[in-house]
């Protein structure tokens, strides 16, 4: 761990110049103490740094002295690959070699791509989550073994939950590859039953087996995932609606308008009747669902139930009157 952070504070020099002990440890999430600690290592190692005193001092690298330290460990290079996803290499066990790694990558290029290098991360940011989607908020519990078992290639032993019965499942599987959907892991992996996708937050237990599982010849994580996301949407939405739609509408649908009038009629795939009713009320007045009847009713009967809880008095307890 330290001979990491040594490297670590040594990039740091190198990568940004002047740099107060201060600053060090905010940046290696250490004491200051600890800061003084490593900077006398490295210097007894050999390296030429020194230390300004004063309000603009710190400490800094002989000028033209750069480390050849910019060799990738295993870890660091897949940490590369999640560069734009520094939550999920965190959540994988990788952020520290995530930081050393862009570090590295930092040192190893010439002043001018380092300086655009550093322009497009101060003004572009991937935040893949949605605003409202229900992300998983901290590791699961048995992520760090599902990444183990997808990095060995190892089989394993899955206890999961699912929503059909029955509903808690044992099978033994071969891990393919981990995707991040909208802030939530899903697991991609063969077995008996096929292959299969299981929410890593669903499942109950998991162990490791002395077993290596390889994927399918030819087999691309990427290609699998949007045809499977494909399927999926294709199975979901089993109905369709009517709808009548202002501009707005049809913006926040994603539909395409065809004509320039203020309202336009449209066929909008729907899942269900519950799930397009609280859909459309989402949309309010840019929104008429003229069919199937049955969810047109059921959102009349909706926002009657609204303009008659709005029309009370906030004050009168729900429409009983003070006495």
């Amino acid at each position: 761990m330290r001979a990491s952070r040594l490297v670590t504070l040594l990039l740091l020099l190198q990568n940004r110049g002047r740099m107060t002990a201060r600053q060090l440890a905010e940046e290696l999430e250490v004491s200051v103490r600890t800061v003084y600690r490593d900077v006398e290592a490295l210097a007894a190692a050999g390296i030429p740094l020194y230390g300004d005193a004063g309000h603009a001092g710190g400490y800094r690298l002989l000028d033209g002295y750069r480390t050849r330290l910019t060799g990738l460990t295993g870890d660091e290079a897949q940490a590369v690959f999640l560069t734009a996803l520094p939550e999920a290499a965190a959540q994988l066990g990788l952020g520290e070699a995530l930081t050393t790694a862009r570090l590295k990558l930092d040192a190893a290029l010439p002043a001018a791509l380092r300086e655009h290098a550093g322009r497009i991360r101060q003004r572009f940011l991937l935040d893949a989550p949605g605003w409202y989607g229900d992300a998983d908020r901290a590791p699961h519990p048995h992520l760090a073994a599902v990444a183990t078992a997808v990095w060995e290639r190892r089989a394993v032993l899955l206890r999961y939950r699912r929503w059909r019965a029955p509903e808690e499942i044992e099978r033994r599987i071969e891990p393919y590859g981990l995707v991040l959907k909208a802030g939530r892991w899903y697991l991609v992996a063969g077995g008996a039953s096929g292959l299969r996708t299981y929410r890593v937050d669903q499942i109950l237990g998991l162990r490791l087996l002395d077993e290596h599982s390889d994927a399918p010849a030819g087999f691309d994580l990427a290609a699998h995932w949007h045809a499977h996301v494909a399927d999926f949407r294709a199975r979901l939405h089993t109905g369709e609606a009517l709808v009548r739609v202002t501009a707005e509408g049809a913006r926040r649908l994603g539909l395409t308008r065809s004509g320039g009038d203020e309202w336009t009629e449209a066929r909008v795939p729907i899942e269900s009747v519950e799930h397009a009713h609280g859909e459309f009320l989402r949309l309010g007045a840019d929104v008429e669902v003229l069919a199937p009847a049955e969810l047109r009713e059921r959102i009349a009967a909706t926002v009657r139930a609204l303009g008659d809880r709005y029309g009370q008095n906030p004050s009168s307890g729900g429409g009983h009157t003070k006495s």
